[in-house]
């Protein structure tokens, strides 16, 4: 049996409208976890954990598109779960469907990222996970995080946007004591706007802490 991290990046027609609310169209939402599913036909249901203004976020999914029903469930001031049933399945089920073939397993939970990726663990025979990876469709780029039982880092849970924002930060000097750049300079080195870069750099931090203190209060 093979233990891999991935990493993919669908095109928007592969993203259903409410999974691209929950990642593009939330910025009051700082990390969003898919933590178990059920894609029998019907109900196709998900349960997610999310961190950030989930009251916004129950406002929101009152008219997002294609939910037949939903229920957010707090956790803590700034923690919820989430549950939500779709009302149809969409083009992105053929995606989510090829890693659950055959001798495979998707270990949750599933990181879901601003920029449409997402990173998850799959664990199968050598055969049936590269089934799964010559099964992409065209236009959806695949990344190998991890391989075998080497632990998956903190940068490994960024998105690929994150990632960049991150290292650009680190060459222009962002993170440097005194700091000797802006988020200014950040955003022309990976070419994006000032606020987009911002945002980038303020997910992968929280990123990056709340994974770090999680292993450091585990047992």
């Amino acid at each position: 049996m093979k233990r891999v991290r991935i990493t993919i990046a669908p095109p928007d027609t592969y993203l259903p409208p409410v999974y691209q609310l929950l990642t593009s169209g939330t910025p009051y939402l700082s990390h969003v976890q898919i933590v178990n599913w059920n894609v029998a036909d019907p109900p196709v249901g998900f349960l997610l954990r999310v961190r950030g203004d989930y009251e916004k976020l129950r406002q929101a999914l009152t008219t997002s598109t294609n939910v037949r029903d939903f229920e957010v469930f707090p956790d803590s001031r700034s923690e919820a779960y989430c549950f939500l049933a779709a009302k149809q399945p969409t083009v992105g089920r053929a995606l989510f469907e090829n890693f659950t073939r055959d001798d495979l397993l998707t270990i949750p939970p599933i990181e879901c990222y601003d920029d449409g990726s997402s990173s998850f663990t799959l664990v199968g025979t050598d055969t049936a996970i590269q089934a799964a990876i010559d099964g992409i469709p065209d236009g959806v780029d695949l990344s190998v995080e991890a391989v075998g039982q080497r632990p998956v880092t903190a940068s490994g849970s960024l998105s690929p946007k994150q990632r960049d924002a991150v290292r650009a930060a680190l060459r222009v000097g962002y993170y440097d004591v005194p700091r000797e750049a802006t988020t200014k300079d950040v955003a022309q080195e990976v070419g994006c706007a000032p606020a987009t870069a911002s945002e980038h750099l303020r997910k992968a931090e929280s990123h990056v802490f709340s994974s770090l203190f999680e292993s450091l209060d585990s047992p």
